[in-house]
């Protein structure tokens, strides 16, 4: 069951230049949120703002980078500042890394715990002190990703079994002070977090060494998953029906395709189930024959 936002509800979503973000700012001021969008770069605020005129609302548009710790209590005081109130905070920022260990840097690891991680909790601890005030709401934008682990995925899966874990511990605590913590778990979605990945993939898997066959199968995967992708806004809308739910589930997924995915995991006590099904994601395609 959901409801309306009380009147002059504010809701910060990070990550918001694209993709669920974008598609969440949007659908939030729709339900009648007042919205704060935050990208890292506001000279890519550009969609957003066709988005937001396109669809006859307005969002107020900050920058923000959630691994500048200066920048996260900026942001927040900021909205204090201005509106007096926080009622919920969407955690969208992140980046997508394909690699695997031996080929891997460890800066480029750290990197992603980084923004995935570490910046999801940077935000929450700095949103907390004001969710409690409110009685508001914490969403975390997870991934499928944070149930399954997946080849060439390990820091990206890392962070986000790491987020997964944060929030699941944190929500019991948060609910004895009034805020209720979700986790939204998406699969493939049509946006541009993939190709913001910056994945040169006849390179990697010219540097790939031993791992070329396995991550030419990976890719292959990869490219039919996203042959039918659930859209943003769709991805989005179970975002802000989370917001506005009367009694939330603490692990939401955004489409059938996701929940029978993650369903393979939180049923396979011995690890047999999900090694099986991520083995045929690394074994190529047969080649075609000759005719």
């Amino acid at each position: 069951m959901t409801s309306a936002p009380e009147p002059g509800s504010v809701v910060l979503v990070t990550g918001a230049s694209s993709g669920i973000g974008l598609a969440a700012a949007v659908a939030a001021a729709q339900a009648g949120f007042t919205v704060v969008a935050t990208v890292r770069d506001l000279d890519r605020a550009g969609v957003l703002a066709e988005a937001t005129t396109a669809a006859g609302v307005e969002v107020d548009v900050r920058r923000l980078d959630v691994t500048d710790a200066e920048s996260v209590t900026g942001c927040v005081d900021g909205v204090l500042a201005t509106y007096g109130r926080l009622d919920a905070l969407v955690n969208n920022a992140g980046a997508a890394h394909v690699s695997t260990l031996e080929i891997d840097s460890m800066d480029a690891i750290r990197a992603t715990l980084e923004v995935n991680f570490f910046g999801v909790v940077a935000m929450s601890r700095a949103a907390m002190p004001h969710l409690r005030a409110s009685g508001g709401r914490l969403v975390t934008v997870s991934s499928v990703g944070g149930i399954v682990g997946q080849p060439f995925n390990e820091a990206y899966c890392a962070a986000k079994f790491a987020v997964e874990g944060f929030m699941e511990s944190l929500a019991p605590v948060a609910a004895t002070v009034g805020v209720r913590v979700s986790v939204v778990e998406p699969g493939a979605v049509a946006s541009s977090f993939v190709a913001n990945a910056g994945l040169d993939l006849p390179t990697t898997l010219a540097a790939a060494g031993p791992y070329a066959t396995a991550l030419a199968g990976y890719a292959g995967h990869v490219a039919a998953s996203f042959a039918s992708p659930q859209s943003s806004e769709d991805a989005a809308a179970v975002v802000v029906a989370t917001l506005l739910a009367a009694n939330p589930a603490f692990r939401v997924q955004t489409s059938d395709t996701a929940r029978s995915f993650v369903s393979v995991k939180l049923a396979d006590l011995t690890g047999h189930a999900v090694q099986g099904l991520m083995s045929t994601w690394v074994v190529p395609p047969p080649a075609p024959t000759a005719v």
